[in-house]
């Protein structure tokens, strides 16, 4: 994976994923505060994005605003990610009767990929956006793709892991006890792994979407989902059920 990234491309997409965040028109003052860049190279950068018609201004309120071209820029992707839309209405479903945030990811080689992202009202709004990996081995949702692949599948991965990352190894015996664990009752249940005091419910979809399997995760604090764990369990079960009452013959 590469790991030098273009800064003025990197800027231009925490730009647009801060309008993601919000969802209202900012002002240059909000952008740098929230990205904590000079006033100068903020200013410049979003000129640039209004001249490339990416951001329309408002001169009367000194606004920024997304225009429709990033709307259509992306308009084809929830199809090519998602298929039929069924995934991404069980997301919607679980984030309004949960109020937790709700992640799709997918397995992007040794890590899992986020892939759309529903905020709840915690703190994770700054800690979780599409695009986002997390490791296999020991991340909720990574721990779901490697149960659905025999021990042998994962003892070659977790070599692979250990030969890229030699000062944090996994132990693979720990490993496959955690995943016949998320085999047998269905769901994973990750807890503090990556982000301190927060966690993970999450569950894989019954069959592939557009050529592969997509998990769907309930995220929120690890107190919370240790309290709810049979309600939020129960819920994204029956929604997985759901995906496979619905899939075509």
């Amino acid at each position: 994976m590469v790991e030098t990234v273009v800064k003025s491309a990197e800027r231009a997409f925490a730009v647009l994923e801060l309008f993601e965040t919000e969802r209202r028109p900012l002002g240059l003052s909000d952008v740098t505060a929230r990205l904590g860049w000079p006033t100068s190279s903020a200013a410049a950068l979003l000129k640039s994005l209004v001249v490339l018609g990416y951001l329309e201004y408002d001169r009367a309120r000194r606004t920024y605003n997304p225009t429709m071209r990033i709307a259509v820029l992306g308009r084809w992707v929830p199809e090519s990610l998602f298929g039929d839309g069924a995934v991404l209405g069980a997301a919607e479903r679980l984030h309004a009767a949960t109020g937790l945030t709700v992640i799709l990811a997918t397995q992007s080689d040794l890590h899992a990929q986020y892939l759309h992202v529903i905020h709840g009202g915690e703190p994770l709004a700054g800690m979780v956006q599409p695009g986002l990996l997390r490791p296999l081995a020991v991340s909720g949702m990574g721990q779901l793709f490697l149960s659905a692949q025999t021990d042998e599948a994962v003892r070659r991965l977790v070599r692979r892991l250990n030969y890229r990352n030699p000062d944090d190894r996994v132990r693979i015996s720990d490993l496959l006890v955690r995943l016949h664990e998320v085999r047998s009752r269905g769901y994973a249940f990750s807890k503090d792994a990556v982000s301190p005091g927060n966690g993970l419910i999450g569950a894989l979809t019954p069959q592939a979407v557009m050529g592969r399997r997509i998990g769907v995760g309930l995220g929120g604090r690890t107190a919370e989902l240790e309290a709810r764990e049979a309600e939020l369990a129960r819920l994204l079960l029956a929604e997985i059920s759901g995906l496979a009452r619905a899939a075509p013959d």
